[in-house]
């Protein structure tokens, strides 16, 4: 699997989180079901805004190959704030499904991002 990272601007600054340490950090924490509705990313532009990737149709295509490929075993991540930091495929794979809910786990204080100010082609593979 290709190194993952979670991407957020943050007060003008691009900011970066390293999935494979957000799985880490959390997985002791405590699982909780949160309502599909209440995930505001399925609403909003996500993977094709800031001009990181144009959405293609072979990118559509990788997005959905992906979406029907995970596991919904793994508990999403949400941030302090409830904002998909891992696991947005699994919430489309759930709301595809008809499912209601999604098992997760949150952030009560968010970690430190591991990555300020990098650009997305920048960082380690």
């Amino acid at each position: 699997m290709r190194k993952q990272y979670y991407l957020r601007p943050d007060r003008g600054r691009f900011t970066a989180w390293d999935v494979g340490r957000l799985v880490e950090l959390t997985k002791d924490f405590p699982r909780i079901r949160v309502p599909l509705e209440s995930i505001r990313e399925i609403d909003e532009p996500h993977w094709f805004s800031g001009g990181a990737q144009d959405a293609t149709c072979r990118a559509v295509m990788e997005h959905a190959r992906m979406i029907n490929e995970t596991d919904l075993d793994f508990p999403i991540i949400l941030s302090s704030e409830g904002r998909v930091m891992d696991g947005m495929h699994r919430v489309l794979k759930a709301l595809l499904g008809g499912w209601q809910s999604i098992e997760a786990v949150q952030f009560e204080h968010d970690p430190e991002p591991d990555f300020v100010d990098v650009a997305i082609d920048d960082l380690p593979e």
